[in-house]
Protein backbone atom coordinates (compact mmCIF):
# COMPACT_ATOMS: atom_id res chain seq x y z
CA UNK A 1 0.00 0.00 0.00
CA UNK A 2 1.05 3.39 -1.46
CA UNK A 3 0.73 6.50 0.37
CA UNK A 4 -1.72 7.77 -1.86
CA UNK A 5 -3.28 4.65 -0.90
CA UNK A 6 -3.44 4.50 2.22
CA UNK A 7 -4.41 8.49 2.20
CA UNK A 8 -8.12 7.22 0.27
CA UNK A 9 -8.21 4.10 3.03
CA UNK A 10 -7.54 6.63 5.77
CA UNK A 11 -9.96 9.57 4.36
CA UNK A 12 -12.33 6.79 3.92
CA UNK A 13 -12.16 5.27 7.51
CA UNK A 14 -13.28 9.41 8.52
CA UNK A 15 -16.23 9.70 6.32
CA UNK A 16 -17.55 6.21 7.54
CA UNK A 17 -17.20 6.69 11.00
CA UNK A 18 -19.23 9.76 10.47
CA UNK A 19 -22.11 8.11 8.19
CA UNK A 20 -22.32 5.39 10.70
CA UNK A 21 -23.00 7.65 13.71
CA UNK A 22 -25.44 9.39 11.66
CA UNK A 23 -27.27 7.22 9.23
CA UNK A 24 -25.43 4.02 9.11
CA UNK A 25 -23.90 3.05 5.82
CA UNK A 26 -20.09 3.41 6.33
CA UNK A 27 -19.19 0.15 4.89
CA UNK A 28 -20.87 1.54 1.38
CA UNK A 29 -17.47 4.25 1.88
CA UNK A 30 -14.94 2.05 3.07
CA UNK A 31 -15.80 -1.71 1.24
CA UNK A 32 -15.62 -0.04 -2.27
CA UNK A 33 -12.19 2.12 -1.83
CA UNK A 34 -10.99 -1.38 -0.17
CA UNK A 35 -12.21 -3.40 -3.46
CA UNK A 36 -10.83 -0.13 -5.63
CA UNK A 37 -7.65 -0.61 -4.42
CA UNK A 38 -7.61 -4.53 -5.22
CA UNK A 39 -8.46 -6.29 -1.76
CA UNK A 40 -10.11 -9.63 -2.39
CA UNK A 41 -13.50 -9.10 -1.24
CA UNK A 42 -13.95 -11.44 1.83
CA UNK A 43 -10.76 -10.02 3.21
CA UNK A 44 -11.89 -6.28 2.40
CA UNK A 45 -15.13 -7.58 4.57
CA UNK A 46 -13.26 -8.69 7.54
CA UNK A 47 -10.68 -6.36 7.76
CA UNK A 48 -13.21 -2.84 6.89
CA UNK A 49 -15.01 -4.67 9.86
CA UNK A 50 -12.81 -4.43 12.83
CA UNK A 51 -11.10 -1.17 11.71
CA UNK A 52 -14.61 0.22 11.87
CA UNK A 53 -15.34 -0.87 15.28
CA UNK A 54 -13.41 2.27 17.01
CA UNK A 55 -15.43 4.59 15.24
CA UNK A 56 -18.75 2.89 16.25
CA UNK A 57 -17.52 3.29 19.69
CA UNK A 58 -16.36 6.90 19.74
CA UNK A 59 -19.67 7.80 17.16
CA UNK A 60 -21.59 5.88 20.76
CA UNK A 61 -20.11 7.86 23.27
CA UNK A 62 -21.05 11.18 21.11
CA UNK A 63 -24.41 10.24 22.27
CA UNK A 64 -24.04 9.83 25.74
CA UNK A 65 -26.30 12.08 26.80
CA UNK A 66 -28.93 10.63 25.01
CA UNK A 67 -28.11 7.03 26.31
CA UNK A 68 -28.78 7.52 29.97
CA UNK A 69 -31.70 5.62 31.44
CA UNK A 70 -31.39 3.08 28.74
CA UNK A 71 -29.05 0.45 30.32
CA UNK A 72 -31.64 -2.12 30.54
CA UNK A 73 -32.72 -2.04 27.17
CA UNK A 74 -29.26 -1.76 25.84
CA UNK A 75 -28.16 -5.04 27.76
CA UNK A 76 -31.68 -6.61 26.71
CA UNK A 77 -30.99 -6.09 22.97
CA UNK A 78 -27.06 -6.04 23.13
CA UNK A 79 -27.39 -10.00 23.67
CA UNK A 80 -29.18 -10.54 20.20
CA UNK A 81 -26.68 -8.81 18.38
CA UNK A 82 -24.14 -10.32 20.12
CA UNK A 83 -25.55 -13.81 18.57
CA UNK A 84 -26.38 -12.65 15.84
CA UNK A 85 -23.10 -10.64 14.90
CA UNK A 86 -21.38 -14.66 15.99
CA UNK A 87 -23.63 -15.93 13.27
CA UNK A 88 -23.01 -13.96 10.42
CA UNK A 89 -19.37 -13.69 10.83
CA UNK A 90 -19.48 -17.68 10.90
CA UNK A 91 -21.41 -17.53 7.55
CA UNK A 92 -19.18 -15.08 6.40
CA UNK A 93 -16.19 -17.29 6.75
CA UNK A 94 -17.98 -20.77 6.35
CA UNK A 95 -19.80 -19.92 3.43
CA UNK A 96 -17.85 -20.41 -0.32
CA UNK A 97 -15.64 -16.98 -0.66
CA UNK A 98 -17.67 -17.29 -3.97
CA UNK A 99 -20.96 -16.58 -2.40
CA UNK A 100 -20.03 -13.90 -0.96
CA UNK A 101 -19.11 -12.01 -4.88
CA UNK A 102 -23.37 -13.27 -5.18
CA UNK A 103 -24.60 -12.27 -2.25
CA UNK A 104 -23.26 -8.89 -1.27
CA UNK A 105 -24.21 -7.42 -4.14
CA UNK A 106 -27.41 -8.01 -3.37
CA UNK A 107 -27.10 -7.19 0.04
CA UNK A 108 -25.74 -3.48 -1.03
CA UNK A 109 -28.88 -3.52 -3.43
CA UNK A 110 -30.89 -3.87 -0.05
CA UNK A 111 -29.06 -1.30 1.48
CA UNK A 112 -29.41 1.48 -0.99
CA UNK A 113 -32.81 1.09 -1.09
CA UNK A 114 -33.19 1.37 2.77
CA UNK A 115 -30.91 4.70 2.33
CA UNK A 116 -33.41 5.83 -0.39
CA UNK A 117 -36.47 5.28 1.20
CA UNK A 118 -35.28 6.45 4.58
CA UNK A 119 -37.13 9.33 5.63
CA UNK A 120 -40.45 7.33 4.61
CA UNK A 121 -39.61 5.04 6.63
CA UNK A 122 -39.11 7.18 9.64
CA UNK A 123 -42.15 9.13 9.17
CA UNK A 124 -43.78 5.66 9.28
CA UNK A 125 -41.99 5.23 12.66
CA UNK A 126 -43.11 8.31 13.83
CA UNK A 127 -46.92 7.21 12.63
CA UNK A 128 -46.97 3.71 14.67
CA UNK A 129 -45.18 5.17 17.84
CA UNK A 130 -48.04 7.50 18.54
CA UNK A 131 -49.72 6.71 21.69
CA UNK A 132 -47.56 3.42 22.41
CA UNK A 133 -45.11 3.17 25.36
CA UNK A 134 -42.59 -0.09 24.84
CA UNK A 135 -40.42 0.45 26.85
CA UNK A 136 -38.40 -2.46 25.53
CA UNK A 137 -39.80 -3.67 22.30
CA UNK A 138 -40.73 -7.31 23.46
CA UNK A 139 -39.94 -10.56 22.03
CA UNK A 140 -40.50 -9.27 17.88
CA UNK A 141 -37.97 -6.11 18.35
CA UNK A 142 -35.13 -8.91 20.31
CA UNK A 143 -35.63 -11.24 16.77
CA UNK A 144 -35.72 -8.30 14.48
CA UNK A 145 -32.13 -7.50 16.50
CA UNK A 146 -30.97 -10.62 15.96
CA UNK A 147 -31.97 -10.66 12.28
CA UNK A 148 -30.06 -7.35 11.78
CA UNK A 149 -26.74 -8.94 13.84
CA UNK A 150 -26.58 -11.52 11.62
CA UNK A 151 -26.70 -9.09 8.37
CA UNK A 152 -24.10 -7.03 10.70
CA UNK A 153 -22.15 -9.93 11.20
CA UNK A 154 -21.86 -10.90 7.72
CA UNK A 155 -21.40 -7.56 5.43
CA UNK A 156 -23.34 -4.72 7.77
CA UNK A 157 -23.81 -2.08 5.20
CA UNK A 158 -27.05 -0.03 6.51
CA UNK A 159 -27.32 -2.10 9.60
CA UNK A 160 -27.72 0.97 11.13
CA UNK A 161 -30.71 2.15 9.24
CA UNK A 162 -32.41 -1.70 9.58
CA UNK A 163 -31.43 -0.83 13.69
CA UNK A 164 -33.20 2.39 13.65
CA UNK A 165 -36.46 1.29 11.55
CA UNK A 166 -36.47 -1.32 13.80
CA UNK A 167 -35.93 0.61 17.34
CA UNK A 168 -38.41 2.85 15.93
CA UNK A 169 -40.90 1.30 15.43
CA UNK A 170 -40.90 -1.03 18.30
CA UNK A 171 -39.89 1.51 20.90
CA UNK A 172 -41.95 4.54 22.21
CA UNK A 173 -38.72 7.30 22.44
CA UNK A 174 -37.45 10.31 20.85
CA UNK A 175 -35.74 9.12 17.61
CA UNK A 176 -32.62 11.08 18.92
CA UNK A 177 -32.51 8.44 21.57
CA UNK A 178 -32.90 5.61 19.48
CA UNK A 179 -30.22 7.07 16.92
CA UNK A 180 -27.90 6.73 20.24
CA UNK A 181 -29.33 2.79 21.06
CA UNK A 182 -28.57 2.12 17.30
CA UNK A 183 -24.97 3.18 17.77
CA UNK A 184 -24.26 1.23 20.79
CA UNK A 185 -25.70 -2.07 19.47
CA UNK A 186 -23.78 -1.78 15.91
CA UNK A 187 -20.92 -1.12 17.77
CA UNK A 188 -21.69 -4.34 19.74
CA UNK A 189 -22.44 -6.26 16.17
CA UNK A 190 -18.92 -5.14 14.67
CA UNK A 191 -17.31 -5.57 18.34
CA UNK A 192 -18.55 -9.36 18.45
CA UNK A 193 -17.92 -10.14 14.89
CA UNK A 194 -14.20 -8.32 14.75
CA UNK A 195 -13.42 -10.77 17.91
CA UNK A 196 -14.59 -13.44 16.45
CA UNK A 197 -12.36 -12.87 12.88
CA UNK A 198 -9.60 -12.00 15.39
CA UNK A 199 -9.68 -14.96 16.71
CA UNK A 200 -10.44 -17.33 13.61
CA UNK A 201 -6.86 -15.46 11.99
CA UNK A 202 -5.07 -16.70 14.84
CA UNK A 203 -6.32 -20.44 14.65
CA UNK A 204 -7.49 -20.53 10.70
CA UNK A 205 -6.25 -19.27 7.84
CA UNK A 206 -8.60 -16.47 7.98
CA UNK A 207 -6.90 -13.40 6.59
CA UNK A 208 -7.11 -9.66 7.71
CA UNK A 209 -5.00 -6.90 6.64
CA UNK A 210 -3.85 -5.20 9.46
CA UNK A 211 -2.85 -1.93 7.21
CA UNK A 212 -6.03 -1.71 6.17
CA UNK A 213 -7.70 -2.11 9.68
CA UNK A 214 -5.67 0.30 11.69
CA UNK A 215 -5.95 3.25 9.13
CA UNK A 216 -9.87 2.60 8.86
CA UNK A 217 -10.04 2.67 12.72
CA UNK A 218 -7.79 5.57 13.22
CA UNK A 219 -9.83 7.49 10.49
CA UNK A 220 -13.36 6.14 11.81
CA UNK A 221 -12.33 7.54 15.41
CA UNK A 222 -11.77 11.24 13.93
CA UNK A 223 -15.50 10.37 12.05
CA UNK A 224 -17.48 8.55 14.78
CA UNK A 225 -16.96 11.94 17.16
CA UNK A 226 -17.44 14.80 14.02
CA UNK A 227 -20.44 12.48 12.87
CA UNK A 228 -22.27 12.78 16.68
CA UNK A 229 -21.01 16.65 16.81
CA UNK A 230 -22.30 18.36 13.42
CA UNK A 231 -24.06 14.93 11.92
CA UNK A 232 -27.54 17.03 12.53
CA UNK A 233 -26.62 19.93 10.55
CA UNK A 234 -25.48 17.90 7.13
CA UNK A 235 -28.40 17.83 4.18
CA UNK A 236 -29.82 14.01 4.15
CA UNK A 237 -30.31 14.11 0.39
CA UNK A 238 -26.84 15.11 -0.32
CA UNK A 239 -25.58 12.09 2.60
CA UNK A 240 -27.61 9.74 0.37
CA UNK A 241 -26.98 10.61 -2.59
CA UNK A 242 -22.88 9.83 -2.13
CA UNK A 243 -23.99 7.06 -0.45
CA UNK A 244 -25.70 5.33 -3.14
CA UNK A 245 -23.18 6.40 -5.77
CA UNK A 246 -20.50 4.62 -3.78
CA UNK A 247 -23.15 1.58 -3.21
CA UNK A 248 -23.41 1.47 -6.78
CA UNK A 249 -19.62 1.65 -7.87
CA UNK A 250 -19.46 -1.36 -4.80
CA UNK A 251 -21.32 -3.20 -7.33
CA UNK A 252 -19.85 -2.73 -10.24
CA UNK A 253 -16.39 -3.60 -9.00
CA UNK A 254 -18.13 -6.70 -7.57
CA UNK A 255 -19.74 -8.04 -10.62
CA UNK A 256 -16.90 -6.71 -13.38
Amino acid sequence: MNVLDALAVFAAGIAAGGINTIVGSGTLITFPTLLALGYVPVVANVSNNIGLVPGTVTGAYGYREELKGQRERLLRLGSASVVGAIVGSLLLLGLPAEAFKFIVPALIVVALVLVVVQPRLQRWMLRRREGEGRAHGGPWLWAGVLLAGVYGGYFGAAQGIVLIALLGIALDDDLQRVNAAKNVLSAVVNGSAGLLFIAMSIFSDTRIDWWAVLLIAAGSIVGGLIGARVGRRIPPLVLRGVIVAVGLVAIANLLL
